[in-house]
């Protein structure tokens, strides 16, 4: 009986250690979509931040407008400005205000530990008549 008992515990003691081992070398999860956008109003462009793990990945998280000069991603275009996104109501929003500029433009969140970067598509700010 004492032997049965004794081979109960070593074999449970040594699945406890191969559980733990498991979880320690567990892959990292992989990082989190984060989808930015751009519009304009006019001149005053704005956007929003979204992720499934919206806490992590939107909520604070710096976007930066990109004024595109010749081919997008050829290097010339230049930082135009830049905004944090906060919470307004369910979405996380960002906009720079009226800058007065027209011209081709794109909303660039980097990516940081555990979140994906993003690049929006291009668009077109006009100043109204």
């Amino acid at each position: 009986m004492k032997t049965l008992l004794l081979t109960g515990l070593v074999l449970a003691g040594s699945t406890l250690t191969l559980a733990q081992a498991s979880a320690q070398t567990a892959p990292a999860a992989p990082p989190a979509k984060t989808t930015v956008t751009i519009r304009a109003e006019g001149t005053d462009l704005s956007g929003t931040v979204r992720s499934p793990k919206p806490k992590k990945c939107a909520e604070g998280r710096t976007v930066v407008v990109r004024k595109q000069i010749g081919t997008r991603g050829g290097g010339d275009d230049l930082r135009f400005a830049s905004d944090t996104a906060s919470l307004n109501g369910t979405t996380y929003q960002w906009s720079t205000g009226n800058t007065g500029t027209p011209g081709r433009f794109y909303a660039v969140v980097r990516a940081i530990p555990g979140c994906k970067g993003d690049l929006s598509p291009t668009i077109r700010a006009v100043r109204n008549p």
